[in-house]
């Protein structure tokens, strides 16, 4: 792909516009210039904003592959409580309708409607009249243009990660969301899980301090799903891999550092810069196994340093060809404590300092911490549903657990349209910066200015 056709995928036709061809060689524009010229209006007015209460929240499903089945389950607890129903479906493959109706059939009186078949058969569903809310579980590329849709047709949306795919995206996002009015999310789950829950606790109580530093990453060896013909269908997230590089996956570790850093909330992403290994991982495994791809641009370790607007510093790590243990760092450094995950460890410092002996704090000591500073949410569904451990542990359902309820009761949801489309513009951020030797590459505002007013975490809000 030439210059211009990558600039192009990665931030949309509308850079381009009154740009001669010539100048895309070594003498065109610089990244940071482009960057500007795709730059949208915002508001940031959907900070704090909530909709009206939805007594019964009737939700369409767009993507029935192996996420969209787990999402289903999530729910079924709160249909029997009567606070949700799922009334549509949509695949591209009719077997795959057929057996996610059939399973909602065990626990749900009302059929869904179905769509299968044609490509824009998932239009019909956005259309769909009494639609509450459409969730959408697709391949990457057709999570904007879908929410978008469901946005223009009245609904609101929770897509999979990440909620864009190119910046254009991003900022269209953002526009449609404020001009409908209408809720955005991206279901971000990590957010959830119960030790970065506990992190946060510990955070907002005061137990680091001041932070300086936060480490978040996505290692987890993908290689078995994704060069099989049948985990991803037509092998979508491998191909990926054959022609970018970058950080594809930002979310799962930046989503819960955003919110320990207050990101949108009294700081921001300022600027960026990325560095990706050789690959060799993915390329060996699939010459052994037989795979029709064999080569593939994406380095087989991404590194991504973020500086935010007050000073602190972000090390974000990527890496799906490498066999190893599954970790997120879920690191924290802070002037009284720091925190590594996986497994998790916790040290706090002396307010005098000592020449040795560091030491995380002994297994009965943590668990003191752990119980003191367990997350309201984790108590509160604990005494509330036995499904609370379902999906990845737990931290799936209490996510769609939080947002049906926030649609319930009409408050404001715990991750809102600019935390979703400023954790995923990191990807296309961090290849833009792999393509320029990494180069440092600016973060776009996206929230018109409203990141510098403190606000308050809903994901802290008891409901």
């Amino acid at each position: 792909m030439n210059r211009k056709g990558f600039l192009q995928s990665l931030l949309g036709a509308s850079a381009f516009a009154s740009i001669p061809y010539a100048s895309y060689g070594k003498s065109g524009p610089s990244i940071n210039e482009l960057l500007d010229r795709i730059s949208l209006p915002t508001s940031g007015n959907l900070f704090g904003f909530s909709a009206e209460p939805i007594s019964k929240v009737k939700i369409g499903i767009i993507g029935l592959g192996n996420r969209g089945t787990t999402l289903i389950e999530m729910f079924q607890w709160l249909v029997e409580q009567d606070r949700a129903e799922i009334v549509a479906l949509s695949d591209l493959e009719e077997k795959k309708v057929i057996r996610a109706k059939e399973k909602i059939g065990l626990w749900q009186k009302v059929i869904p409607k179905i769509y299968s078949g044609e490509a824009t058969e998932w239009k019909n569903l956005a259309q769909q009249d009494n639609i509450d809310l459409i969730i959408i579980a697709t391949p990457w590329e057709m999570h904007a243009p879908m929410a978008i849709y469901g946005m223009e047709n009245n609904k609101h949306v929770a897509t999979e990660v990440p909620i864009a795919y190119t910046l254009s995206e991003c900022w269209k996002i953002i526009q449609t969301a404020e001009r409908t009015r209408k809720h955005c999310i991206m279901l971000e789950n990590c957010c959830y899980n119960e030790e970065e829950l506990f992190v946060l606790n510990m955070i907002e109580h005061g137990v680091f301090g001041d932070l300086t530093h936060v480490e978040g990453a996505y290692l987890h060896d993908l290689r078995a799903h994704m060069l099989s013909s049948d985990y991803y269908q037509d092998q979508w997230r491998l191909k990926h891999h054959i022609s970018r590089d970058g950080n594809f996956y930002t979310t799962h570790g930046l989503g819960p550092l955003s919110f320990y850093l207050n990101i949108g909330r009294g700081d921001n992403f300022e600027h960026l810069t990325s560095m990706s290994s050789r690959e060799l991982n993915l390329s060996r495994t699939a010459k052994n196994n037989g795979s029709k791809y064999l080569d593939f641009k994406c380095g087989d370790m991404n590194n991504t340093l973020i500086k935010t607007s007050l000073g602190k510093s972000i090390l974000l790590q990527f890496d799906v060809h490498t066999g190893r243990p599954y970790s997120r760092i879920n690191k924290v450094v802070g002037t009284k404590a720091v925190h590594d995950g996986y497994p998790s460890r916790l040290f706090i410092d002396s307010e005098k300092p000592v020449f040795w002996g560091h030491n995380w704090l002994s297994e009965s000591e943590y668990d003191k911490y752990r119980e003191k500073y367990t997350h309201p949410i984790i108590q509160e569904l604990k005494e509330k549903s036995q499904e609370f451990k379902q999906g990845h542990g737990g931290m799936d359902f209490i996510m769609i657990y939080r947002l049906i309820t926030c649609l319930n009761l009409g408050l404001p949801l715990d991750i809102n349209v600019y935390d979703g489309v400023m954790w995923s513009a990191i990807t296309p951020l961090s290849e833009l910066s792999v393509s320029e030797k990494s180069q440092s590459v600016s973060v776009p505002d996206f929230t018109g200015g409203k990141w510098q007013t403190s606000k308050d975490l809903g994901i802290m809000r008891k409901i």
